[in-house]
């Protein structure tokens, strides 16, 4: 039995992106022992995965580095699989003395890899797929894969029985973004909420830290702010229990594309292509109608130009309201 590790540091929608490839590489390395190094936020979003081992290290500080190596050369390793091949993970694939290395860049400290360099050609999780045919690895499903929390879904259950929205039409809206990327934040949130409520739904805002002054905001106007009600894994749950959701390119986006639901994702300055929840390229809303998928020009386009009536268009046409 082999040892073998898999590096996905993050950021969350890329450790979301990457979830069926390190699930196809769990599938080809089934009689080995598993085990994930990711960072410490992520280490709940993989608590319930079976036969995968995860340990997680703070990506920031100065020991960072040197505490994954330790780690990494104290467990011997047979096989490394870097999903990150950022600079960070490059220098602690060099060091960990694990003799064979698959990563995403045709250089050191890599034996295994994709034969041209990673530009942003494709999709992150297409070129994740690259880089296990270089290992001899079928590629995964392009849909993300995360197992069932149990404990979550009664949370989940319980708090929405309680604010009378069990049995009720639910639509999550993600209205914020990072607080870094304003210019991702579509400002027709507040009337959609209302639109959608005149349609006997039941809107839910979602989010974080970041959303607390928005969602504060929009709940005035329509909806109920449910901003950090939910962990991760209870977000999942209670996606599973929506009709849809409607979301700005950010990791709610990517983290509600785990419940299976319809997730239309709002993108205007960032090229969908290379970052469209998996599973959900075809629910891509955006103002920018003239892009070819095989072309790597990309024009950001302002959100305020996407206009409500396309949102409207667009779940009428799939029958949502």
């Amino acid at each position: 039995m082999s040892r073998v590790l898999i590096i996905k540091l993050g950021a969350l929608g890329d450790v979301i992106m990457a979830t069926p490839a390190i699930k196809q590489i769990q599938r080809h390395h089934r009689a080995d022992e598993i085990w994930l190094l990711t960072s410490t936020p992520f280490l709940i979003l993989l608590k319930n995965w079976e036969g995968l081992d995860v340990v997680a290290f703070p990506r920031q500080g100065i020991l960072s580095i040197p505490r994954s190596v330790r780690w990494i050369r104290q467990h011997k390793f047979d096989l490394l699989y870097d999903l990150q091949s950022n600079d960070r993970t490059s220098i602690i694939s060099a060091l960990s003395g694990v003799p064979k290395r698959i990563g995403n860049h045709p250089r050191f400290p890599y034996h295994c890899h994709p034969p041209e360099p990673y530009t942003g050609q494709c999709h992150s999780s297409e070129r994740i797929n690259q880089v296990l045919l270089s290992a001899s690895i079928d590629p995964a499903p392009l849909s993300p894969w995360l197992p069932k929390d149990e404990q979550g879904e009664a949370i989940v259950k319980s708090w929405l029985s309680k604010k009378g929205f069990l049995n009720k039409k639910l639509v999550l809206l993600h209205a914020g973004s990072s607080k870094k990327h304003p210019d991702k934040r579509w400002p027709h949130f507040g009337e959609l909420a209302k639109i959608l409520e005149e349609h006997s739904c039941q809107v839910l805002w979602i989010g974080g830290d970041d959303d607390l002054e928005i969602n504060r905001k929009l709940a005035t106007q329509a909806g109920f702010d449910a901003s950090n009600a939910f962990d991760i894994l209870q977000l999942v749950e209670l996606g599973r229990l929506a009709s849809f959701a409607i979301t700005n390119d950010s990791a709610p986006m990517h983290i509600l594309s785990c419940s299976m639901i319809p997730v239309y994702g709002l993108f205007g300055p960032t090229d969908w292509r290379r970052t469209h929840a998996l599973g959900q390229q075809h629910r891509v809303i955006t103002p920018a109608t003239d892009i070819i998928s095989q072309d790597n020009a990309f024009t950001p386009r302002p959100l305020d130009t996407l206009s409500i009536d396309n949102v409207l268009e667009r779940l009428g046409k799939d029958g949502l309201i």
